[in-house]
């Protein structure tokens, strides 16, 4: 029965008009907060630069037809959105359609809603409080005193857990992470690569760091995390740090955390790294990851990196999954439930 038909619309209308209201809801707190809302635009020269992600990209065409280029679908508005910093904005956040290609799950659409929202002058442990407040408010918005989702149980009003990611190693595999780590920019792949052995889990040949990191993670630690209470997973490895600043007092870690309820990631957040010298590094180091794992790489974003170096105001942002938590929030069992219409292709 096509996703259209009103028999078939039947069932998913109370997620979808939960889904209305929660977005209200949230709109209002960040209006209390003094928070502006922004709309920064979905073609960009530069997608977003994670090296597992996949971007659709497009080609504009001027008035003259040889004046072409390539642009691509964001992956995130983080880029715009902190030009807004360094123009003077600060506190700002969006609700945006992002695109990452090649996702299709229960849990993963290839166009989905992103909440995003920045901080000047704040710091990463400042997120945790709006996520705190932000996430109580939808649930109760959605009719809900707790998350259930696929035999897991989460209340979102009891005190919440903050974790690091050593501790949660230790605990979930009795691994020690940061030992594996004694060079933050040369982790020891084969240390890793025996405690992974140890505890079952196989290294593959040409496995880096990172990949057993990610195969431990998603065995033994994500499935372990946000159960009864939601779970901020904190200070990821440095050379896991992404677009996220070292902590002063421990430079083996950076200022970056992970929510998770009911086993599942809802929120993504940076104390923001402001040394656009810093950044062009790592964005290099990324690309030069993604062409030898896929055999392409995006553009920087030149505009981005000179309103780096005119100077970002210190900063801390975050990335939500609104689709996410309009799914806990509704009690509906996966993202195709909570949006509106599929992407073409996708129709069930």
């Amino acid at each position: 029965m096509e996703w259209w038909h009103p028999d078939s619309f039947a069932r998913r209308r109370p997620f979808l008009e939960g889904r209305a209201l929660i977005a209200s809801r949230l709109r209002t707190w960040f209006e209390g907060q003094g928070f502006i809302e922004v709309e920064t635009p979905a073609l960009q020269v530069s997608p977003g630069l994670e090296p597992h992600l996949i971007a659709f990209s497009t080609e504009l065409v001027g008035p003259n037809p040889d004046d072409r280029r390539t642009l691509y679908l964001h992956t995130s508005p983080e880029f715009a959105m902190k030009k807004l910093l360094v123009a003077g904005v600060p506190k700002l956040f969006q609700l945006a359609k992002v695109f990452r290609n090649g996702e299709r799950s229960g849990t993963h659409s290839p166009e989905f809603t992103m909440l995003e929202w920045y901080r000047a002058g704040a710091g990463y442990r400042d997120l945790m409080e709006d996520c705190t407040a932000l996430v109580r408010a939808a649930a109760r918005t959605g009719g809900r005193e707790g998350f259930e989702w696929r035999g897991r149980d989460c209340d979102p009003f009891a005190p919440w857990e903050v974790l690091t990611v050593a501790d949660a190693f230790d605990r979930h595999a009795g691994i020690d992470l940061l030992a594996t780590a004694p060079d933050p920019q040369a982790p020891d792949t084969e240390m890793l690569a025996r405690e992974a052995e140890r505890i079952g889990i196989s290294a593959h040949p040409g496995d880096s760091w990172e990949d057993i990191f990610f195969r431990i993670s998603l065995d033994l630690i994500e499935p372990n995390l946000g159960m009864e209470r939601p779970t901020f997973l904190t200070d990821y490895p440095v050379s896991m740090a992404a677009l996220s600043r070292p902590r002063p007092d421990d430079p083996r870690v950076a200022e970056r955390f992970e929510l998770y309820a009911c086993g599942l990631e809802l929120a993504n957040a940076f104390g923001e790294l402001t040394d656009a010298a810093v950044q062009r590094a790592r964005f290099e180091a990324d690309m030069d990851l993604k062409e030898r794992l896929y055999g392409t790489r995006y553009p920087i974003d030149p505009d981005f990196m000179a309103a780096l170096e005119f100077g970002m105001p210190e900063s801390a942002g975050i990335a939500l999954g609104f689709d996410r938590l309009v799914l806990l929030c509704t009690g509906a069992e996966e993202i195709a439930d909570v949006l509106w219409a599929p992407v073409a292709g996708f129709e069930r």
